[in-house]
């Protein structure tokens, strides 16, 4: 079985039990490891994975094809995206953010559409020009004066201040007082056309293989972390692996609903009849 997802601490650390080979009945996994852009892509083409991790703000080209798991993926509180800014920058309050650079990691992203909907409401006349660019190069360019602000995600949360960057807006936070929900991040996807029901199990069961054996996954997590710092991976894990994690539930559910409404009333994606979500 094909699947794709991201190198980041929380899907290897998802993942680790079943690609290893430990989750009984489970067939053979065959990994593409991408960055959430690149995985965005391919669910969006004929010939994607038959499992895929992708964003919840990918999910609305995605449907055709695939359904919605209720597991595996990334929901929480505390874990949004931030907006930072240079210390030698110009920017300094929320109104000072209109007509700026703004560098963000795709289009595509909860992130990107929690930053859209963020700055209908904060900032005035609206922002300048989106800049896209990979998730590594966003805060060098805001640290060089390339852009003026940067969305960012993941690690990115803890190492930001050795950047010499500010914190401007926390999405995440801006989010959970506007819908006391949780956000919606990243979430599991597989086709249509296989045994739904049998990969939500076994994915749940790698799951709870993670969290039964926190030691098993040390290894391979930390091997395609991308040099993050143990500190910094078990920080990553905590905040992204949850309860929503083994199974998203109503609040979860209503949380992507939320999210991807709001998002097609901006126009920013296509209109979704939510009951094409799900298994």
């Amino acid at each position: 079985m094909k699947i794709a997802f991201s190198p980041c601490p929380n899907d290897t650390l998802v993942f680790h039990a079943w690609v290893h080979g430990l989750i009984p009945g489970a067939p053979q996994l065959d990994v593409t490891y991408a960055d959430i852009d690149i995985t965005n892509t391919l669910a969006a083409g004929a010939q994607g994975p038959d499992v895929v991790k992708i964003s919840y703000a990918a999910l609305p080209w995605a449907l055709s094809e695939y359904a919605l798991l209720p597991c595996g993926g990334a929901l929480g509180k505390g874990c949004g995206p931030l907006v930072l800014t240079s210390n030698r920058g110009s920017i300094h309050s929320l109104a000072s953010l209109s007509s700026k650079r703004v560098a963000v990691p795709s289009e595509r992203s909860t992130a990107y559409l929690l930053f859209r909907l963020w700055a209908t409401q904060h900032v005035p006349g609206g922002i300048g020009e989106i800049v896209v660019l990979p998730f590594h190069e966003i805060m060098p360019a805001v640290r060089d004066g390339v852009v003026d602000a940067g969305l960012v995600i993941h690690e990115a949360r803890f190492t930001y201040p050795s950047f010499g960057l500010t914190l401007l807006a926390d999405l995440g936070t801006w989010w959970e007082k506007d819908t006391n929900l949780p956000i919606p991040l990243g979430a599991i996807i597989a086709r249509r056309s296989l045994d739904l029901p049998a990969i939500t199990g076994w994915i749940q069961a790698s799951v709870k293989y993670a969290w039964a054996h926190p030691e098993a996954s040390k290894d391979y997590v930390l091997q395609h972390s991308q040099e993050l710092s143990q500190e910094v991976t078990q920080a990553h894990i905590k905040l992204y692996v949850n309860e929503f994690t083994q199974d998203i539930g109503l609040t979860g559910h209503r949380a992507v609903e939320a999210l991807l409404s709001r998002a097609s009333q901006e126009g920013l994606v296509p209109k979704v009849d939510l009951a094409t979500l799900y298994l």
